[in-house]
């Protein structure tokens, strides 16, 4: 079945990681990130979702994707293709998360206000939003646990 992953968490929190560790070789990476300076980025982005599902391809969705509002249109989007949709929550401090974004380079690396704000908006996603199932995500050591969120 063709899934849709919705990645949630804080810049720095490990969504790429995660993505290549274990989404990678079965899910198209749309990221707003790799938009460049597009216009309308969100508009962009669901655009190359829905693309992705009518071609059958599972498509994982990495940014941070805070607020249910946020994610709405991308579950939406999902359920419409007839995907199954999922949420992979990042479950990474806020000085963790500042951590890994000192150490990345160039454009990668955002202020630290970016951390900051997000923390304050972050709403964890919920199977009340249209998730078929919604996972909980530490980083240990460079491996990932996943669990079921409650």
């Amino acid at each position: 079945m063709v899934e849709l992953a919705i990645l949630v968490g804080l810049p720095g929190s490990g969504k790429t990681s995660f993505y290549r560790a274990r989404l990678a070789a079965t899910h198209a990476l749309v990221s707003k990130d790799l938009l460049g300076r597009a216009a309308d980025k969100g508009r962009r982005q669901l655009e190359l979702v829905q693309r992705e599902l009518r071609a059958g391809r599972s498509v994982a969705v990495d940014n941070t994707n805070p607020r249910a509002t946020d994610r709405a249109p991308l579950v939406a989007a999902g359920r419409q293709a007839g995907a199954r949709v999922v949420a992979y929550a990042l479950d990474t401090p806020v000085g963790e998360a500042l951590a890994r974004n000192r150490g990345r380079e160039g454009p990668a690396r955002v202020p630290a206000v970016a951390v900051f704000v997000a923390a304050k908006r972050l709403e964890p996603p919920t199977r009340g939003e249209g998730f078929h199932a919604v996972f909980r995500v530490r980083a240990q050591g460079g491996a990932f646990e996943v669990a079921p969120a409650d």
